[in-house]
């Protein structure tokens, strides 16, 4: 590895102009270019200067790439990308279907364990810093609950599912949490909440011409896993509304641990965050993970990982002797 860490960047859409952007603010971190399976000549980076190659470029650049960020979506890109990839590459993804992780690991650990690579999956904010923030409520007060409430907003994986139907041309979802059921929480009630008192979801579609909404809307509102579980709106609109009303990418959310640490003594743990771009910021935490995925490699570490399995000093570009007179 040389001084800087070597990043390739697969996919660009949102996640992927994030990434490039992120690179930028890290000095120890070197852009190699962007991989895409569109033509190369189309593609246009926020920065003139970041190289595009095809995607099948990438088999002869193993010794110039430390670490791959893979920018796919979760439904089709990444269950196939990060198996593929990860028999040649150290690299770091943001696979979100959380029901699916499991399967997810054992296909990545699989090719990375044979291939002498390490891959860190599910990274980002949920899965990710969320889920860290759980581990940590559990640990802590093993005695209550935590409950995770997302939004108000616009869910990148939820939107590409969306995309993806045939007869979409274009739409958005947004996550809703119950303010109801936050105040709860809050008041230390420990409540039994279901998938559907906790949120609901709510979607904008543009259809093709020709496309059946109401056989579009009963495929939405039934795909496991994204809508089925929740009370999930759908409005039809036009492309301009999209344009116009559904530009921007905000979200966030909060993890709430509320438990006692002796009979009658509550304590609570509160986790937020407040995003302007939820890709911007998923982004961001991709690469400081691919940061640790490089550092892992190169110390001889192998297999799929995930944030549970990174220790948080191997994020920073600090050293270690630094974080611990700064930080802790």
């Amino acid at each position: 590895m040389t001084d800087r860490i070597r990043v390739g960047i697969v996919g660009y859409g949102n996640l992927g102009r994030g990434v490039e952007t992120s690179i930028g603010l890290n000095p120890d971190l070197e852009l190699v270019g962007v991989f895409s399976r569109r033509d190369p000549l189309s593609v246009e980076t926020a920065r003139p200067e970041t190289p595009v190659f095809a995607l099948s470029e990438l088999d002869g650049l193993t010794d110039a790439i430390d670490v791959l960020i893979l920018c796919g979506g979760s439904r089709s890109d990444l269950p196939v990308q990060t198996p593929e990839l990860a028999a040649k590459f150290t690299l770091v993804d943001s696979f979100d279907t959380h029901a699916k992780i499991p399967e997810h690991f054992a296909a990545v650990d699989a090719a990375a364990s044979a291939g002498g690579t390490v891959a860190v999956i599910s990274t980002g904010w949920d899965p990710g810093l969320f889920s860290l923030n759980r581990l940590f409520g559990e640990a802590i007060l093993p005695q209550g609950n935590t409950y995770t409430f997302w939004g108000r907003g616009l869910s990148q994986g939820h939107s590409d599912a969306l995309r993806r139907i045939p007869g979409v041309a274009g739409a958005v979802q947004y996550t809703l949490p119950s303010e109801r059921a936050i105040e709860r929480v809050r008041a230390g009630e420990n409540p039994e909440l279901t998938t559907r008192e906790q949120h609901d979801r709510e979607c904008f579609v543009v259809l093709e011409e020709g496309a059946d909404p109401e056989a579009i809307r009963e495929t939405i509102v039934t795909m496991p896993d994204y809508f089925e579980p929740y009370n999930t709106t759908v409005h039809f609109i036009s492309a301009e509304e999209l344009a116009r009303d559904h530009a921007g990418m905000p979200h966030g959310g909060f993890v709430i641990r509320s438990g006692e640490s002796s009979p009658g003594v509550t304590q609570t743990i509160e986790y937020r965050l407040a995003l302007d771009s939820n890709p911007e910021f998923t982004s961001s935490v991709l690469v400081a993970y691919a940061r640790a995925a490089a550092r892992l490699a190169a110390s001889g570490t192998t297999g799929a990982l995930t944030p549970f399995d990174v220790a948080p000093g191997l994020l920073s570009p600090k050293p270690a002797e630094q974080l611990r007179a700064e930080l802790l």
